[in-house]
Order: C-alpha cells, then sequence, then structure tokens
C-alpha cells in the first residue's frame, strides 16, 4: 500500500501544483485584458489579433491625421504669405504699368536720345544725362522688384498645390485605415455604440510631438511605476495627466506577454475598483470608469490615444466607439472591471 501509495503521490501533486498556479495567476494578474484576444482576418490571409488590427490601423490613421494637421497648417500659412505677397505686388504692378504707358506715348529711347541732343550747353547735356540714368535705374529696379516679387507668389502658390496633394493623400490612407478599423470590429462582432463621452472632461496637457506635428515611435524605456517592467515616455505621460486629473486609483501597464500593447509599454489597464481588479464594477466604480475612458477619449489628441476599452465597448480614433467582447468573457475580459488604454 506504501508503495502504491508512492506512485499515486506525483500524480497528486501535479494537481496540486496546477491549481495552485490558477490560482497565483488570478490573484496576481486578473487585469490581463483578453488572455487571447478575439481573432480578424489580415490582407495576407493570416489571421491577427483584434488588438493587433487595431493598432496597425489606428496607428496609420493617426501619423496620417498628423501628417493632415501639419499640411493645413502649412496651407493656411502658405496663404498668408501669398496676400502679404499680393499686396506688395498691386503697387509694383502700377508703378511698372505706369512707366511701360509713359514710355509708350513719349517715344521712349528716341525721346531720350533727342533730350540729350537739345541740349544747349555741356552742363545741360550732363544733367539731363543724370536724370536719365536715375529714372533707368528707378526703372529696372522696380522691374527687378517685380520679377522677385512674382516669382516668389509663383512658388508659394505651387506649394499651396503641393499641399493640397498632400492632404488629399493622406485624407486617402485615413479612409483606407477607417475601413480596416472597422472590418477587424466587425470580425470580432463589434457595432457603433454611444459610448462614454463627457464634455465636461478634465484638459490633459499634450505629450510631444516631432517637429512636423508626427508621433515618433518610443521604445519602453521608462522604468514603469506600476510593475517591475516598463513603460514609453507617452504611456507614463497619459498615466500622469490621468492621475492629474484625479483618477488615482490601481493602475497596471507593463507585463512581458499577452495581447495589446502592454509587452511594449504602450498600454495600462486602470482600475475602476480602489485597490485592484474585481468583480464587475458598480455604483460609484462604474461611473469612476465611465469618467476615465471618456477623459480618455477627450484628450486622444493630446496624449496619442491608440484605443479605449471600457465595459463591453472599445473606442478608437477613427471610428468612435463599437461594442466589444474579451473571449474570456469574465470581468477582466470584458473589461468590465477595468478600463484599458493603449498609446502610439
Amino acid at each position: 500500500m506504501v508503495h502504491s501509495a508512492l506512485h499515486r503521490a506525483p500524480a497528486r501533486l501535479g494537481w496540486v501544483l496546477a491549481l495552485l498556479a490558477l490560482s497565483v495567476a488570478f490573484v496576481v494578474s486578473p487585469a490581463r485584458a483578453a488572455p487571447t484576444a478575439p481573432t480578424t482576418p489580415d490582407e495576407g490571409g493570416g489571421n491577427l489579433t483584434l488588438g493587433q488590427a487595431l493598432e496597425q490601423a489606428n496607428a496609420a490613421w493617426l501619423q496620417a491625421s498628423a501628417a493632415l494637421q501639419a499640411s493645413k497648417q502649412r496651407q493656411a500659412d502658405l496663404t498668408a504669405r501669398i496676400a502679404q505677397t499680393e499686396a506688395q505686388l498691386a503697387p509694383i504692378k502700377a508703378s511698372v504699368n505706369s512707366i511701360a504707358a509713359t514710355a509708350y506715348r513719349t517715344g521712349g529711347t528716341l525721346r531720350t536720345m533727342s533730350a540729350l541732343l537739345d541740349s544747349d550747353s555741356p552742363d545741360t547735356f550732363m544733367n539731363r544725362s543724370m536724370l536719365i540714368t536715375q529714372v533707368t535705374s528707378f526703372n529696372d529696379h522696380q522691374l527687378h522688384i517685380l520679377n522677385t516679387l512674382q516669382k516668389q507668389l509663383d512658388t508659394q502658390k505651387k506649394a499651396v498645390d503641393a499641399e493640397v496633394a498632400t492632404q488629399q493623400a493622406q485624407a486617402d490612407i485615413m479612409a483606407k485605415k477607417k475601413a480596416d478599423t472597422e472590418k477587424a470590429l466587425a470580425a470580432a462582432g463589434g457595432k457603433a455604440t454611444g459610448g462614454f463621452v463627457s464634455v465636461t472632461s478634465p484638459l490633459a496637457s499634450p505629450a510631444p510631438r516631432a517637429a512636423d506635428g508626427s508621433w515618433p515611435k518610443e521604445s519602453c524605456i521608462i522604468d514603469d511605476p506600476t510593475t517591475t517592467g516598463c513603460i514609453t515616455p507617452r504611456m507614463l505621460h497619459g498615466m500622469q495627466e490621468a492621475q492629474k486629473a484625479g483618477f488615482t486609483r490601481f493602475v497596471s501597464c507593463f507585463r512581458p506577454s499577452g495581447p495589446y500593447e502592454h509587452p511594449k509599454g504602450r498600454a495600462c489597464d486602470f482600475s475602476a475598483q480602489q485597490s485592484g481588479f474585481g468583480g464587475i464594477a458598480a455604483g460609484g466604480d462604474k461611473i469612476y470608469g465611465s469618467n476615465l475612458a471618456a477623459f480618455f477619449v477627450r484628450n486622444a489628441d493630446a496624449i496619442a490615444v491608440l484605443y479605449v476599452i471600457w465595459f463591453r465597448q472599445i473606442w478608437t480614433p477613427s471610428v468612435g466607439w463599437h461594442s466589444y467582447s474579451g473571449v474570456t468573457g469574465d470581468p477582466s475580459g470584458d473589461h468590465t472591471n477595468h478600463v484599458h488604454l493603449s498609446v502610439i
């Protein structure tokens, strides 16, 4: 009997260890947003997780949007400069037209030579010669200014045309990526919803951008204050802005594996409860989560939001709020106990 018990011990030990592992996983990291995320077909014929599809589509959409806005600003600046150039051109054109009309009426060069030949003394000849030289120099200067301003105006107008073409190209990209996002969400069963929006949400300070208005690529180089991992500077900024706005409940960011941007340091889970991730949020906890989701949406452009997930709904900058269901169907998978934030 002892021998038989010894043979059964490893099997029992295996079951015990498995149960302990499951218990630890549930207690330590209940905020895993969806251990197995929904999948959606990609253009290459394979499958992407919903998070991967949303990241690809909305990262491109955000960069195109930034390029579009920067181009519109350049166009506005160019339009203002064109107005200034045209204002400078107006009196120069009038002066040159007057010079041309006078030359036509007076015979131009022949009349000038006649005036010199009619001089009755060397002094008169010299004075008339100097006057003609000054007039000619003035006329040449006016013509030079006219030509310079006209070339400048032509260059500015061509630059505006180039910006218009740039804007159309970026708008086309945004339309394509919006369609990609809608396709990915539809494949995962998502439908448009009202979502969580509040015009009274506090305003966040904008995260740094590149000189052209785009979002520069960032690495996971900042110590994550919520775990022993790392996050990007932009993710840290988004978390700190939420905390400054009063959303100071439990947060967990980096995870070494799993879906969404957690392993890249570009995602955080914000608990709706005070001290950790529990069951489905209700009452004041649900209000807290809804207000936090609304805060991220209102400040999406400032903190480079890729998407927000809360209470079975997901928001993306390209298509807004849609329904969402996690694969596991529990509070963490459905995001009914925490708000998920991913940044570009």
